[in-house]
C-alpha cells in the first residue's frame, strides 16, 4: 500500500499531472516551496502530497492571484497550522485515555470515596505551540 508521502512519480509525470512545464516544477524546489525526494544526484521523484501541494500552488498563482512570494507565506502558515492540529489531537487523545482510565477505576469500586480536594477528571493541560515570527 503506497502512502501519500511516499516518492514514485518522476519530474516529467509529476509536472504533466500538474499541468505544468518540468522547467516550473524546479523553480518551485529552487523556492522551496515542493521538495521532492532525490534518488542519486539528479532524479529527482515527487509524492502525490507533492502533486498536491503543486496543484494548490497553482491555484493560489493562477485563480487567486497570489504572487510566489505570497505562496510561500501561505503555505508556511498552511504548514503550521496542521502542525498545530495535529498536535491538539494528540493531547486530545491523551485527555481522553486518561479521563477513561479514572473512570474504569471509578467504575472498578464504586464504593471508593472520592477526593474533595482532587478533581474526578483530569483538567485538560492544553499546551499551545510557541509562535512562529514570519
Amino acid at each position: 500500500m503506497r502512502t501519500e508521502n511516499q516518492p514514485v512519480y518522476m519530474i516529467g509525470v509529476a509536472a504533466q499531472l500538474c499541468g505544468v512545464h518540468p522547467q516550473t516544477l524546479r523553480q518551485y524546489e529552487r523556492l522551496g516551496l515542493v521538495v521532492p525526494s532525490r534518488v542519486g544526484a539528479k532524479n529527482r521523484l515527487y509524492s502525490e502530497y507533492d502533486i498536491l501541494r503543486v496543484r494548490r500552488i497553482q491555484r493560489l498563482t493562477q485563480e487567486m492571484g497570489v504572487n510566489l512570494a505570497g505562496v510561500e507565506l501561505i503555505l508556511r502558515l498552511l504548514d503550521e497550522m496542521d502542525d498545530m492540529r495535529k498536535d491538539m489531537e494528540q493531547q486530545m487523545l491523551e485527555y481522553v485515555e486518561e479521563a477513561e482510565r479514572r473512570i474504569s477505576q471509578l467504575l472498578v469500586n464504586p464504593s471508593t470515596p472520592i477526593r474533595r480536594d482532587e478533581r474526578l477528571l483530569p483538567t485538560p493541560q492544553i499546551r499551545p505551540r510557541k509562535r512562529v515570527d514570519l
